[in-house]
């Protein structure tokens, strides 16, 4: 397994090995004590599979008070990934980073609790596959808009397919710091 750090601390995209011969091939999408000794620590409780047709942008979302670390993957096609950081008081807040992932490279993506979380579809059709550290929590998710222009993330596709619930997230500078992973509850 090869670990790769990205432009941000913690957002790290994995290489698992992969044992091919003349009938496929092999690899461990997930092995607790290898990835822990790789820094990622967290215990995933749910497994997420989204299909969706090229062109498709989904995100960019998170959860307010269950923020979710996320292991994902491609399991057909390809897609481009995006993390954005958005913990208060980092030193890359509002910053992204992003990786192609396919089922060709077989790259996995790890992106830790306290980013906002989107992808796009570039093959004709993907299938994908994520762990997350917490429970979906309808009610606590969020979204910040995926053409936000500070943060200005580079697409792949220019005019994507999006969801009416994406197509009105707010941008990030508009939020409210209560909207935001990691602020104290209120009691």
């Amino acid at each position: 397994m090869n670990i790769i750090t990205t432009s941000i601390e913690g957002v790290l995209i994995i290489e698992p090995a992969v044992f091919k011969d003349n009938r496929g091939f092999f690899l461990e999408t997930y092995q607790q004590e290898r990835y822990s000794k790789s820094g990622i620590k967290q215990t995933f409780v749910q497994d997420n599979l989204s299909f969706s047709v090229q062109g498709t942008l989904r995100g960019l979302h998170y959860q307010v008070k269950h923020p979710q670390a996320k292991l994902v993957q491609v399991l057909t096609g390809e897609i481009f990934d995006v993390a954005v950081d958005i913990r208060p008081g980092s030193s890359t807040f509002g910053k992204w980073t992003g990786a192609y992932l396919s089922d060709q490279n077989k790259r996995q993506l790890f992106i830790p609790e306290g980013f906002a979380h989107g992808f796009c579809v570039i093959s004709k059709t993907a299938h994908f596959l994520y762990k997350c550290s917490d429970f979906y929590v309808p009610e606590d998710e969020c979204g910040i808009s995926w053409a936000d222009s500070d943060i200005a993330i580079d697409w792949p596709e220019k005019n994507p397919i999006v969801s009416e619930k994406d197509r009105h997230n707010p941008e990030l500078c508009d939020l409210l710091p209560k909207q935001l992973p990691f602020q104290e509850k209120s009691r």
